[in-house]
Formats: C-alpha cells, sequence, structure tokens
C-alpha cells in the first residue's frame, strides 16, 4: 500500500476497534458447544465468579462461568476434568483475548464420570470420612425412623410397608428431589435438618436416618456422589443406613454412612426386627426361665432336707436357756443405770448455782473491759504512728517531685540547645545558602541537576533555581568548554612564602602552611 493509501485509511481508537471485533465475535458464534479439559482452575474468586481455560492438544480456550450460573451446575469443573460446555463466544477488550461464557457444562461421557467418581472418593478417603472408626452402631429397636427420599415415588411405600409387616414405628418422611441440580443440597439439608431437631421437642427427633431411592443410571445417581452430601452423611449424628439403587449400584455416601442396605426395602428390614419372632423367643425364653426357677427350687429342699437330717435335735436348747438368764438380769440392770445417771445429774447441777453462774459472768466482763482499754490505746498509738509515716513519705514525694522538675527543665534546656546547633548545621550545610551566593543550579526538564556542559544538547529545556526563584531556559547552541577567564580587576597576587615551623609544634604545619 502506498503512503497515501494508508493515510486514507479510516483511523480507529483503540476502543471502537475492540467494540467492533466484540460484534464480530458474538455475531458469528453466539450460542457454540465446545469439548475440551478443564486447565487452570482454582475454584471460585472472591467475587464469586469462575476462572480457567479450556484446552485440546493443539489450542486454549479462556472460559469462565458467572456467580449465577455456578451455583446451579450439578457438575462442578475440576482441573483436568474432560468436558462439554455450552455458551456464548465473546471478547473482552481489557486484555486483548476471547473467552467462552459458559451456561451449562457436563463430563464427556460416562468414562469421565467414573475419574471424577475415582478422584473424589480418594480425596474423602484422605481425609477420613470413610473410615471404620467414624461408623457409629444402628440402634436395636428405633422408636422413630427419618426417610429422606421423593415422597410420590414406590420407595417409600415400600419402606413404610416392609416396616408394617415387621415391626410398625413412627416414620417422619423429608421431602426431597433425588435427581436433579437441586437434589443433592435438598438431600445434605435434610440430613442437617433431622441431626438438628431438639429432644423432646414438639417434632421427635429421629434415632435412626434411611437416605433411600431407586434405581438408574450413573447420572441418575450422581446427587449422592456429591460432596456436599457425602460430607452431611459423615457428620450425622444420628446413625445413618444408604439405600441408593440396587444391589449393584454403589455411591460415595455409602462409603460415609454406618450401615449400607443393597435396597429400600433391605434398609427396612436392618432399621427393625421381626415382631412375631421377637415374642415367639421372649416366650421361649419365660419358659425356660420357669423351667430353670423349679430345678433350682427343687434343688434347695432337696439340700435343706439333707441339713436339717444332720442338726441336733436339742440345737436351741442352750440358747433359750441363756435368753431366760438375761431376761431375769435385765430389769436390775435398769435400775442400776437409772441410779447413776441421777448421781451424775444431781453434781452437775450443783457446779450449776445461780451464784456461781453470776460470779463466772462478772468475772469474764471485766477481762473483756481490759482487753478493750488495752485495744482502744494500742490502735490510738498505731494510728499516730501511721500519721507520722505519711508525713514524712508526703515530704520525701514532694522533694522527689522538686528534683524531677528541675532535672526536666536542665534536660530541656540541654535538648533545645542540642536541636538549635542543629538547625544552624543543617542550614550552613543546604544548597540554598550557596546560592545565595550569587551561584544557580540547572536541572534538565526530569528535574535532574546538571553538572557538567557535555549533558546539554541544544534545544533541551532547562530550569534554573536562584537563591530567590526559578526561571525556565531553553539551550541555543551546542554545549563548549571553556577554561576560566579571571577579571580585568583582578590583581595577581604573589604567592605567600611558606612559613617556618615551630620548633615546638612536633613537625606538623598550620592551617595555611
Amino acid at each position: 500500500m502506498t503512503e497515501a493509501a494508508a493515510k486514507n485509511v479510516v483511523e480507529w481508537s483503540v476502543s471502537e476497534l475492540s467494540a467492533a471485533l466484540k460484534r464480530t465475535v458474538e455475531d458469528a458464534y453466539g450460542y457454540v458447544r465446545v469439548r475440551g479439559e478443564v486447565s487452570g482452575f482454582k475454584g471460585p474468586s472472591p467475587s464469586g465468579h469462575c476462572y480457567f481455560r479450556l484446552k485440546d492438544e493443539k489450542a486454549v480456550l479462556e472460559g469462565v462461568i458467572w456467580k449465577g450460573v455456578w451455583g446451579r451446575m450439578r457438575v462442578k469443573p475440576e482441573e483436568g476434568l474432560d468436558v462439554i460446555v455450552t455458551g456464548k463466544l465473546t471478547t473482552f477488550p481489557g486484555s486483548s483475548k476471547y473467552q467462552l461464557v459458559i451456561d451449562t457444562l457436563e463430563p464427556a461421557g460416562v468414562g469421565a464420570l467414573l475419574k471424577q467418581l475415582e478422584e473424589r472418593k480418594k480425596k474423602l478417603a484422605a481425609e477420613g470420612l470413610f473410615d471404620e472408626a467414624r461408623k457409629q452402631l444402628i440402634p436395636f429397636l428405633p422408636d422413630v425412623i427419618g426417610v429422606v427420599t421423593s415422597p410420590t415415588g414406590a420407595v417409600i411405600r415400600d419402606i413404610l410397608h416392609r416396616l408394617a409387616d415387621r415391626f410398625p414405628r413412627r416414620v417422619l418422611v423429608w421431602p426431597v428431589r433425588v435427581q436433579g441440580e437441586q437434589s443433592a443440597r435438598e438431600v445434605a439439608n435434610a440430613i442437617a435438618g433431622f441431626n438438628a431437631l431438639p429432644e423432646g421437642g414438639a417434632l421427635p427427633r429421629p434415632d435412626l436416618i434411611i437416605v433411600a431411592r431407586g434405581g438408574g443410571s450413573l447420572e441418575d445417581l450422581w446427587s449422592f456422589n456429591e460432596e456436599i452430601v457425602v460430607r452431611a452423611a459423615a457428620d450425622s449424628m444420628i446413625p445413618l443406613i444408604s439405600a441408593v439403587g440396587h444391589e449393584t449400584d454403589v455411591t460415595l455416601i455409602d462409603f460415609a454412612s454406618d450401615r449400607r442396605a443393597p435396597t429400600p426395602t433391605a434398609a427396612a428390614e436392618m432399621a427393625v426386627p421381626v415382631r412375631s419372632e421377637l415374642l415367639e423367643r421372649i416366650v421361649a425364653l419365660s419358659a425356660r426361665r420357669l423351667a430353670c426357677w423349679a430345678r433350682g427350687l427343687d434343688q434347695r429342699r432337696k439340700e435343706l432336707a439333707m441339713l436339717s437330717r444332720a442338726l441336733p435335735r436339742d440345737i436351741l436348747a442352750g440358747p433359750r436357756q441363756q435368753l431366760d438368764t438375761l431376761a431375769e438380769r435385765l430389769p436390775r440392770a435398769l435400775t442400776a443405770n437409772a441410779q447413776i445417771h441421777h448421781r451424775q445429774y444431781s453434781a452437775i447441777a450443783g457446779r450449776l448455782a445461780p451464784q456461781l453462774l453470776r460470779t463466772n459472768v462478772e468475772r469474764r466482763r471485766e477481762r473483756y473491759d481490759n482487753l478493750n482499754r488495752r485495744l482502744t490505746s494500742g490502735l490510738a498509738a498505731n494510728a499516730q504512728a501511721h500519721r507520722v509515716r505519711i508525713e514524712r513519705a508526703r515530704e520525701r514525694v514532694v522533694a522527689f517531685g522538686e528534683r524531677s522538675q528541675r532535672s526536666v527543665r536542665a534536660l530541656l534546656e540541654q535538648r533545645g540547645a542540642r536541636l538549635e546547633r542543629a538547625t544552624q548545621l543543617l542550614t550552613a550545610f543546604s544548597y540554598r545558602e550557596v546560592l545565595k551566593r550569587g551561584f544557580a543550579l540547572v536541572r534538565n526538564g526530569d528535574g535532574l541537576p546538571l553538572r557538567s556542559v557535555a549533558a546539554v544538547s541544544s534545544g533541551m529545556r532547562l530550569d534554573i533555581e536562584f537563591a530567590d526563584g526559578r526561571v525556565s531556559a531553553v539551550a541555543d547552541g551546542a554545549a563548549t568548554p571553556s577554561s576560566p577567564i579571571a577579571p580585568k580587576s583582578a590583581v595577581t597576587k604573589p604567592a605567600a612564602k611558606p612559613r617556618p615551623r615551630s620548633e615546638g609544634s612536633g613537625g606538623q604545619g598550620g592551617l595555611f602552611d
């Protein structure tokens, strides 16, 4: 293109060209479906948006998921996951790049789902969520059973029917969606909700939780592989039975639950025993207990008969005679004991005469009065001593205060003198004092000082600072160094004769030698 033709090309601003490119890309690729591998994924940013890249073996495409779309996604992107995304292709003028605004994301086939499932299983297992030590024992006969499932499916009817056949119990159903985008969050909230019920509240707290769903494909059962559901099952303080799918279906909640049932009906069988079998067992145990009691009674009766034949016939004659002897001695002993206590009472009563009590009280009153006078005089003397000590301490405090004030004033005067000397020294070293003697400071256009004439070029803008202000100038012509020229009025002075050194100076010359 010739120079004249180039000048006739329409001139664009950067913003106008970026906007035109954005419209072109969005019009040509309004809505696309792309398959690629997730790269550079670091989770949601502080604003809630997610930024990562989709790549294959030859190219890389920037991708973004807005905060609102991220919350509705059933499958979340993970580093290295092969996915199929749909969205709108656009450009980002701020960094001159094109990007895909993603609306939906799904794994690229069952193989990708299995790979994601295996990686998530390893991650949660490494955190200890699947350890056997965390699992709780299932109660033998729960009073209340909480069921987390869909209220309209056949699963809840199978569980209720099996419970009614085996051992009827009270059942609380927490309705949830067992498939779809919101399914995982609803199941996790249901488990947490049952655990949050208070003991003895209006709504009874379950003794056992059953999470159940019928069979389906891997995609249909994916909600029970979500991390939020697995963590809710592991954190449940109520024992939990997972009954998701058929016997061949395995989900991650099965590893975190306290017990896994192959089907929802089997979960109901694990939850309660068979009532008729318990009744038969109780009747059998009662019969065995009665038979054991009868055999024991016969055995004790035989042992008693054998022991009674071995005892002598007059075994109670001696104790009976001893009892008669003690019965005769008891009245005399009681009379003697009463007389002894009467004499002791009389002796004590003589010592408690009123005159003796008054004398004792008077003696104790005089003693207390003496102690009171000694205490009063001691307190007065102690108070006087403390007043003297306080007065001496006050005088010392006053003296110390005056000394501190004098010290502070002297220190302030000393610091003020040092500050004054430092100020004078700083003023003497300032370049502005040099300017006052008739010199000038020359700077270039960037404000840097020029130290030699070689740094000045023709047309350079100069900033000349004098003692009383600044002047802007422009250098005219090339700079040429010149030798200093003595003024005409200057008179050449004869060289000063060296002064003789004094013998007592120790060989050191004077300041002007």
